[in-house]
């Protein structure tokens, strides 16, 4: 359903923050360390690369958020070119596989705060819990509200960025480079493939394109000014880690930590800490706008229960589906504290979702968009990398798979309840037909008849 016809507040300034956390997320805390060990100095060609490939793809979502602003965001787009099962498949990946991710997120931070604060790890459950709390306050009270608050976490985040690299810099040693290619091409395509799920999250202001009070003029700036920021965040870390840490870049479980301290003792934990805590409540911030809004507009279309409709529209707050996705997130956080703490399994199921989002997104905007424009070039390459994406996930798609076929279902009691409905009403005027002129039964049977059921099965294949 489309919500398109006013639009919200938010301004480029708030659209841009949200579009940063929603990409510089956790990755940042673990990504640098991890890529320098599988390919060394030459990770840096790694995130260059990575930063090449997310143009199309952040361009496509940027151009289909400023041409069709809807709440159901990827979903709205492959309902117009797939068809209802199809994007009702789409807004099933995103809110309930994408979400998948809240433990992890929770997770780590709670693990962070509890190793710089020096809190017991026995506190780590109340601490997973706790952490869920503001982020989903803050939505209650609006994207715009949340914008704000965006915008405050954004700035301190790239403002403590900049503070590790600028204090790195003159630490870095030309030495730490050479030599280049320690684990050859490989190592690289390897780092390549870690730094994709750095530079994900474009997808999430397609949910809030809506709520933008220009969306044609400020998506594609707040677009724009993320790639930059976020590229240049991710490049600058991986210089200063690798020259700084060389060989120890990929030795210690967190990068971030082993250079924040040797490049600032004493301040270097405390940094980290407050990065952690960022990092986390902002990324939850972020995506939470969009998780109000697709549940609200899945609920408007019939996907979901229509109680759960309110706040779709734009300007509207859908605090009904924000605690339907506080529920999913605390079932996820206590099934992931229930088995150990291994978040392996929900980023898994995380991330086969996010790549069928963006294959069949992709795939739909090449059908939507506007023939031999940028956005459909860009559309045409990005639906070429997301099937790629889709191909190496292999058996990882199973959870996504699972979510298509609730979606199936979903259609298929549809098209059921709506036979048996028009049964129900063709059957009371067959009586009412046959208590009138009891000789006209036959007439009924077979003129009346076959024109019902031809509209009926002509509905029921546009459904």
């Amino acid at each position: 359903m489309t919500h398109s016809g006013t639009h919200g507040g938010l301004g480029v300034v708030q659209g841009t923050a949200l579009y940063i956390a929603s990409v510089l997320g956790t990755g940042l805390l673990v990504l640098p360390g991890l890529a320098a060990d599988v390919a060394g100095p030459a990770s840096i060609v790694s995130v260059l690369a990575v930063i090449v490939l997310a143009v199309p793809l952040a361009g496509t979502f940027a151009a289909l958020a400023a041409r069709y602003p809807d709440p159901g965001g990827v979903a709205s787009y492959v309902r117009r070119a797939l068809g209802r099962t199809a994007a009702r498949a789409t807004g099933y990946w995103f809110y309930f596989g994408v979400a998948a991710g809240f433990p992890v997120l929770a997770v780590l931070g709670a693990e962070y705060l509890s190793a710089i604060l020096h809190i017991d790890r026995v506190a780590v459950p109340i601490l997973v819990f706790a952490i869920l709390i503001p982020p989903f306050a803050v939505n209650m009270l609006g994207v715009r509200v949340a914008g704000w608050v965006q915008f405050v976490l954004t700035g301190l985040l790239v403002g403590i960025v900049v503070f590790v690299v600028a204090t790195a810099f003159p630490a870095v040693e030309g030495s730490s480079f050479t030599p280049f290619l320690p684990h050859g091409w490989s190592g690289v395509g390897t780092a390549i493939s870690l730094f994709v799920w750095a530079f994900a999250g474009w997808e999430v202001g397609t949910h809030i394109s809506g709520e933008f009070r220009d969306p044609r003029r400020s998506i594609p700036i707040a677009t724009a000014i993320a790639l930059v920021v976020t590229g240049l965040a991710y490049l600058l870390l991986q210089v200063v880690t690798v020259g700084v840490l060389g060989e120890d870049a990929g030795a210690g479980a967190v990068p971030l930590l082993s250079l924040a301290e040797a490049v600032a003792p004493g301040f270097g934990p405390t940094a980290v800490g407050a990065v952690a805590a960022i990092v986390v409540l902002g990324v939850m911030n972020a995506y939470l706008a969009a998780f109000g809004k697709l549940g609200a507009s899945l609920a408007s279309s019939g996907d979901l229960p229509r109680v759960l409709a309110p706040g779709a529209e734009s300007g509207g707050v859908p605090r009904r589906a924000l605690m339907l996705t506080f529920v999913i997130a605390m079932v996820y956080c206590t099934i992931a504290l229930a088995t150990g703490g291994d978040l392996q399994t929900f980023i898994l199921i995380h991330t086969s979702n996010m790549v069928s989002i963006y294959a069949a997104g992709m795939i739909a905007a090449t059908l939507i968009l506007p023939r031999f424009t940028a956005g459909w070039f860009m559309a045409v390459v990005a639906a070429v990398l997301s099937v790629g994406l889709l191909l190496l996930a292999g058996a990882n798609l199973l959870p996504a798979a699972a979510l298509a076929l609730a979606a199936i279902l979903v259609t298929v009691g549809k098209r059921l309840r709506r036979s048996s409905r028009q049964a129900v009403a063709l059957g009371g005027e067959t009586v009412a037909a046959e208590a009138a002129d009891p000789g006209s039964i036959v007439e009924v049977k077979t003129t009346a008849v076959p024109a019902e059921r031809s509209s009926a099965l002509e509905s029921s294949a546009q459904g």
